[in-house]
């Protein structure tokens, strides 16, 4: 399902991850399944950056200022988040869903640069933006254990104005990177489920594959795709909210 969401779609389906883990599959804990989604969404977002990297749409200065900064966010939020008591945790996250489906659903409105690139003459007016923003992202994706592609896709676009298709090949590198910063610090802590995750990865890839072949044929529809993923989102994070408080 989440495979098959983040390959129509173009990112938002790690969000799903923690709730499918505790309410689905039946991980006990709040932390296990956070731990065992970011080791999922790591290893998944790296086999999808290949392809956006093949195709030249991977920013590559800005993908590494962003993810740098964002992996000191990571490391700091993942340590928060493993101190708070799982069903407050929980509940958070079924916020931030809440918050995530309502920002969906707003009309985007960028003007684009398609040929921004991170140079000595552009770094005075880039950094100051990809710095803070990317520490921003990483904590939040460190905090909840998620890959963060709906906040680093709007953020990349924030900072640097760069075309949509360029911001979701970038947002892979970034969000491999945020994965596995938090990921590592859930293993340390021995709060990641490894058959789990294995399963989890094996069907991210065959979902992937099947969502980037009906990619074509629904991009017509997209909008209204992206707006009924928005409204699941929003059904998701208002269940984990009633049912974690």
């Amino acid at each position: 399902m989440i495979g098959l969401i983040l390959g129509v779609v173009g990112g938002g389906g790690s969000i799903l991850a923690v709730p499918l883990l505790v309410y689905g599959v039946g991980v006990g804990s709040a932390h296990a399944a956070i731990g065992t989604a970011a080791v999922a969404v790591a290893v998944n977002a790296f086999a999808s950056t290949v392809g956006h990297a093949r195709a030249g749409r991977v920013k590559w200065r800005c993908a590494a200022v962003f993810a740098a900064s964002g992996m000191i966010g990571a490391a700091i939020g993942a340590e928060i988040g493993k101190a708070i008591d799982g069903q407050r945790l929980l509940a958070l996250f079924g916020v931030l869903m809440i918050g995530v489906g309502l920002s969906m659903l707003r009309k985007r409105r960028t003007l684009e640069a398609p040929n921004v690139r991170l140079t000595r003459d552009s770094a005075a007016t880039l950094l100051p933006r990809l710095i803070p923003i990317g520490l921003t992202v990483g904590l939040a994706a460190g905090f909840f254990g998620i890959g963060g592609g709906f906040l680093i896709v709007p953020g990349l676009i924030l900072a640097t104005a760069m075309p949509l298709p360029y911001a979701i090949g970038t947002s892979l590198v970034v969000i491999t990177a945020l994965g596995l910063t938090t990921a590592t610090s859930y293993v340390v802590s021995g709060l990641v489920d490894w058959p789990v995750t294995a399963l989890l990865v094996a069907g991210g890839v065959v979902g992937t594959a099947i969502g980037m072949l009906l990619a074509s044929p629904l991009a017509t529809r997209k909008h209204l795709l992206e707006r009924g993923f928005a409204g699941m989102v929003i059904a998701v994070g208002a269940y984990v909210v009633a049912t974690s408080i």
